[in-house]
């Protein structure tokens, strides 16, 4: 991992408690151009840089450390490349990308990127605090404890959200449409890196796999292959494989993970550098599975989860179930500039199998399907009890969240109606609480763990019921 020069293909950026990123052994460096025009544009470049830093040091106002002045050069000129995954990480920051390649790491376990002047959430960790606390994919983050993020970088914003475990954070961010901010407290706490859960649903005709993959890690592709087998070996008729919420990872890593699925008739992926030159990259596999397979997609899949799906159906023409991706297309490399200093740097893209740049675009699936809304709403938190004739936009939440578990409300516009005091009353009564009608804390608790139980029971997910429905058809 201390290799000087690196090739991340991760949504760039930053797991929001530490920054995480992923190597990958193979490395491609850019041909050399013309080395003598080069080197007189640089001696000339470095003068003027040299002059500049001389007139600073030497004329301005206040004693100026030439470390910080350096460290902001390089800043501005990876800013003005106005790529979101370029990024420059001076020692401390370069200490806490080391740092955060254990196991696992103390945070709220989200993907934090930049995108011109906006911090974008990429996807919260599943079963992590900010995936618990309602944060969404997309979300645009506007602020960390009350304060404004203007004019901050994107790992000065994530050292505001770090902390100890036990800690809390409150963010604020806005979500779709809507210019209002949502403020959202999240509990800090262990993040582990499991990337691989497997599980053997039944079904009226048999049983189909499902294996689930969070990041490409690591060990993310040999711990794929153990569950598989073990899948395989308890029997299986047809294999769903979910990447929704997955940001991203190592390339060495989502290569074998493919080389289990698609076959040699064609490359999975290509590599292009910005002379047009291409590199395939094709898979050793003869023969496909003898059973259908389907895979989980959603805005949250990014980066090499994107390279999963295009291969999986542009190779195979295995079916794409959720939502449109996430749209990352490009390969950064990592470079130490010698003083324990990072430079990551886009240098490539990626295409699909069909030469297709999804950059900004993403994959489409090709059976588009929706959650229910209970999956976009976030858990109610409010210190204020809640009852009839508030108008409020917290009500408003409740409502949807009320209406979302099966308890109707008249009316969603944030007034606290008699068919909201109705609906508190009997999922009160649902839960053992007192049917006061108001919406106090031990209601919104429990409200809480409904919306929690409600997305954990299977037949709720219309994207994997939708998956199970295909692959049975197709076994018949």
């Amino acid at each position: 991992m201390k290799n000087a020069k690196r090739l991340l293909l991760m949504l760039s950026c930053a797991l929001v408690g530490a920054a995480l990123f992923f190597a990958v052994e193979r490395i491609w460096l850019p041909a050399p151009e013309d080395k003598g025009a080069i080197q007189s544009e640089v001696t000339e470049t470095m003068r003027k840089l040299q002059k500049a830093q001389d007139l600073i040091t030497n004329s301005y106002v206040e004693n100026v450390d030439p470390n910080q002045l350096m460290d902001g050069a390089i800043q501005g000129m990876v800013a003005s490349l106005g790529d979101p995954y370029s990024v420059y990480m001076d020692q401390e920051t370069s200490k806490q990308f080391e740092q955060s390649l254990d196991s696992s790491f103390s945070g709220i376990g989200a993907e934090l990127t930049k995108e011109g002047e906006d911090f974008i959430i990429v996807a919260p960790f599943k079963g992590s605090p900010a995936e618990k606390a309602g944060l969404k994919p997309n979300d645009r983050l506007r602020s960390v404890d009350g304060q404004s993020l203007q004019s901050l970088t994107l790992y000065e914003v994530t050292a505001k959200i770090r902390g100890p475990k036990g800690s809390k954070v409150q963010v604020g961010v806005e979500r779709g449409d809507s210019k209002k901010e949502l403020v959202i407290t999240i509990t800090r706490d262990d993040i582990p890196i499991e990337t691989v859960h497997s599980e053997r649903i039944k079904t009226d005709d048999g049983h189909i796999g499902y294996l689930e993959i969070t990041t490409f890690a690591e060990g993310t592709a040999n711990d794929l292959k153990e569950a598989l087998a073990s899948l395989e070996k308890a029997g299986i008729d047809g294999l769903i494989l979910d990447v929704r919420g997955n940001p991203g990872g190592l390339l060495s890593s989502v290569e074998e993970v493919l080389h289990q699925f698609v076959t040699d008739k064609k490359p999975f992926m290509h590599i292009e550098k910005r002379d047009g030159d291409r590199e395939a990259l094709t898979s050793p596999l003869e023969e496909r599975k003898s059973y259908p397979i389907a895979a989980l997609m959603n805005e949250g899949s990014a980066s090499a989860a994107e390279i999963l799906v295009a291969g999986l159906q542009e190779v195979e023409g295995y079916p794409l179930v959720g939502g449109k991706s996430f749209g990352k297309g490009t390969v950064q490399q990592s470079v130490d500039l010698g003083d324990g200093s990072q430079m990551k740097l886009t240098m490539f893209k990626w295409l699909t199998p069909n030469k297709r740049w999804i950059h900004r675009e993403g994959v489409k699936p090709t059976i588009p399907v929706d959650q229910p809304p209970v999956y976009d709403l976030v858990p109610l938190q409010s210190a204020v009890v809640l009852k009839k004739g508030m108008n409020d936009e917290k009500v408003a939440i409740l409502q949807s969240l009320l209406n979302g578990l099966g308890y109707k409300v008249d009316r969603t516009d944030g007034y606290f109606s008699a068919s909201t005091e109705k609906a508190i009353q009997i999922f009160q009564k649902s839960v053992g609480l007192k049917e006061s009608g108001e919406a106090n804390t031990a209601t919104l608790l429990e409200l809480e763990k409904a919306i929690q139980t409600y997305k954990e029971n299977l037949a709720h997910d219309h994207q994997l019921q939708k998956a199970i429905e295909i692959i049975s058809k197709k076994e018949s």
